[in-house]
């Protein structure tokens, strides 16, 4: 596949992000604070949670207003280096 026949995100957009982590008393908060920290207009209604079947992990799933790469690039990283995080798609 050429590069450029890939799908480009025009910015500004409504995004997508899913973390997950272990469920323990502290990490949606954590978690959100890195979110707004990056994206600081969050809405309460963007964010929903979804703990695994045996309640071992949660999903945080939240959908972001995206200004553009730097800013995703910014978010993901401060997310995968938190020490708190399995997974972000």
């Amino acid at each position: 596949m050429n590069p450029e026949d890939s799908v480009k995100i025009e910015f500004p957009c409504l995004y997508p992000i899913k973390v997950m982590g272990e469920d323990v008393e502290d990490f949606r908060e954590e978690i959100l604070l890195i979110i707004k920290k990056h994206a600081p207009d969050l809405c309460e209604e963007h964010i929903t949670y979804r703990a695994s079947r045996n309640r071992k992990y949660l999903a945080v799933n939240v959908s972001i207003m995206a200004t553009g790469v730097p800013q995703l690039e910014a978010l993901f990283e401060e997310l995968k280096t938190s020490g708190r995080v399995a997974l972000v798609l």
